[in-house]
């Protein structure tokens, strides 16, 4: 009956247009050509023949759409309940080391050692310290509105690896290949519309012109950085002032500088170090397993010498014997190295005299233990160590800062990212992989429709299962991100499943990557860390499969 319908409105149509033999109007608009030497019979003729055709192809299509309308219901129905296969995939371990280059820790003879966020852990009392000092120094120095003093840190909106724009004032979240997470662009502290990334950025994707307009904001205090960045911005919004985006994002970076430069955090976490600093005597452990292997320790900070000198004896402090003699673990101990210019520059080392609080005017060529030095160089810790590069790995949590000087040095990298052990126990959570394969197995079918049917040939029914797929998908991902945090969702992952931007420079700086040093201590320190065969980008991923779905 369909057909002769449409025979019956092309005969119609063929009765009342003035007919031109060359062309017809085709089914979407478009013109098909035609032999003009046909008589108008031939001419109907072939299109009695197409318009069979094409109403064969029709009944095709349908049937392929009404199969994923199949399937799609069939999965509906195993989504009412955590298919048993789940409970029986492997769990990441949460205080695993994760490989992204092979590494053989025999090979490893010197180990070296960032100090903040690597030997020292601290609470979650410490943004909000740094943040309040921050904000104070805005008010106080850069004459910023003296309700800037009311703000509070939110633990709960940044995460690591965002990316501040400053021409346009927006935090971006971006994924592995630099394009923008639709979710994850904030102007101030109101999230933006697909619609209004769209009228900023033309496109999701930041190209190499409006890259060089982004700030990385990759190391532990940048959730601080982050953070006052955004409260900022939103009381320049609501008050209709005025402003330069990269100003505020200026004045910011030179109040955290300030307040880590003129020792104000280092002495709010020494006036109260129960507050801030996490003691951990496997850290300790970990480091006298090393000496005990004949390793060599050095420890490379920008911090200065009280700071650190007061935060590890605080840690060691319940560990008899090394409370006093902590330097005594490490064979070298250089402060306030002035990372990442220590890697490219050519400054020399100072001897740092700890009675006098002065530094030596002699010339440092060797390291004598016990000692103390400042600034210094790269190229001169290898002429005075002779320590090659392929046996040296260093351990830090900033990627800029920490690791990318050392691996293009030649030396190996662990990076400490204290996120990971909780985002691996999301992961692991049967919860996030139920939401996680419903998400995979949606997209399957959405792919399939797709491929089935092309814009111009959408039926009702396909518009409707498309519109139902995509609620799905979106109901996944909302669900997924949730978990993690509520306004950028996982450090590693974007919401559409893709690797993020941070993940990408894990891949391509850290060697391996932790949640914490010691967690080595879970390895032989002559094992051999190998790349997993199966992976795409991240180790510690693992993705559940659709196919658990089936057949439920």
């Amino acid at each position: 009956m369909a057909f002769h319908r449409r025979l019956l409105h092309f005969r119609s149509s063929f009765n009342r247009r003035s007919f031109s033999p060359g062309a017809r109007e085709g089914f979407n608009g478009s013109f098909r050509s035609y032999n003009a030497t046909l008589t108008p019979e031939q001419t109907l003729l072939q299109i009695v023949k197409e318009v069979k055709q094409d109403g064969a192809d029709n009944l095709v299509m349908d049937d392929e759409i009404a199969k994923i309308r199949q399937e799609f219901n069939a999965a509906k129905q195993s989504f009412l309940k955590i298919p048993e296969a789940l409970k029986e995939m492997p769990k990441m371990n949460p205080e695993g080391i994760y490989v992204n280059k092979n590494l053989r820790l025999d090979n490893i003879q010197v180990y070296g050692f960032d100090y903040d966020y690597t030997l020292a852990h601290y609470s979650s009392n410490l943004q909000s310290l740094i943040y309040d000092l921050a904000k104070e120094h805005m008010v106080n120095e850069f004459r910023y509105p003296e309700v800037c003093i009311s703000f509070k840190y939110d633990p709960n909106f940044p995460i690591r690896g965002l990316y501040y724009d400053k021409q346009k004032g927006c935090l971006l979240k971006l994924d592995f290949f630099g394009s923008i997470e639709p979710d994850g662009c904030y102007f101030g502290r109101r999230k933006l519309s697909r619609k209004e990334i769209a009228e900023i950025y033309g496109t999701r994707h930041i190209g190499r012109d409006q890259a060089r307009g982004l700030v990385g904001l990759m190391d532990f205090f940048c959730f601080t950085e982050a953070c006052l960045i955004a409260d900022i911005v939103q009381y320049f919004v609501d008050a209709k002032l005025e402003f330069d985006a990269s100003y505020i994002y200026e004045d910011v970076n030179r109040a955290i500088q300030h307040v880590h430069r003129r020792g104000l955090v280092h002495r709010g976490i020494l006036s109260d170090p129960n507050r801030y600093l996490v003691k951990n005597g496997q850290v300790l452990q970990f480091v006298k397993m090393l000496r005990e292997k004949g390793k060599k320790l050095f420890l490379l900070t920008n911090s200065p010498y009280y700071f650190v000198d007061g935060g590890m004896r605080f840690m060691l402090e319940d560990s008899t014997g090394y409370t006093d003699s902590w330097r005594e673990l490490f064979d070298v101990v250089i402060a306030q190295a002035n990372k990442p210019d220590f890697y490219t520059s050519d400054h020399p080392f100072r001897c740092y005299d700890t009675e006098k609080d002065t530094l030596a005017f002699t010339k440092v060529d060797a390291f004598i233990p016990n000692k103390i030095y400042y600034h210094g160089c790269l190229k001169s810790f290898l002429q005075i160590t002779k320590w090659n590069g392929p046996e040296v790995i260093y351990f830090g949590d900033h990627l800029f800062s920490d690791l990318r000087g050392p691996s293009k040095a030649g030396w190996r990298t662990a990076a400490i990212i204290h996120e990971l052990e909780s985002e691996i126990r999301i992961q692991n959570d049967e919860t996030y992989r139920f939401e996680q394969a419903k998400f995979h197995i949606i997209q399957e079918l959405l792919g399939k429709l797709h491929a089935t049917v092309a814009n111009s040939q959408r039926t009702e029914a396909c518009q409707l299962l498309l519109a139902e797929l995509n609620e799905e998908r979106q109901k996944a991902r909302r669900m997924m991100k949730k978990m993690f945090n509520k306004s950028f969702g996982a450090t590693f992952l974007t919401d559409t499943g893709q690797e993020s931007a941070f993940a990408y420079h894990i891949h391509r700086y850290a060697d391996v990557y932790t949640s914490k040093a010691e967690n080595f201590l879970l390895y032989p320190p002559e094992a051999w860390l190998h790349v997993p065969f199966d992976i795409k980008i991240m180790p510690h991923h693992v993705k559940v499969p659709s196919s658990l779905f089936r057949n439920q």
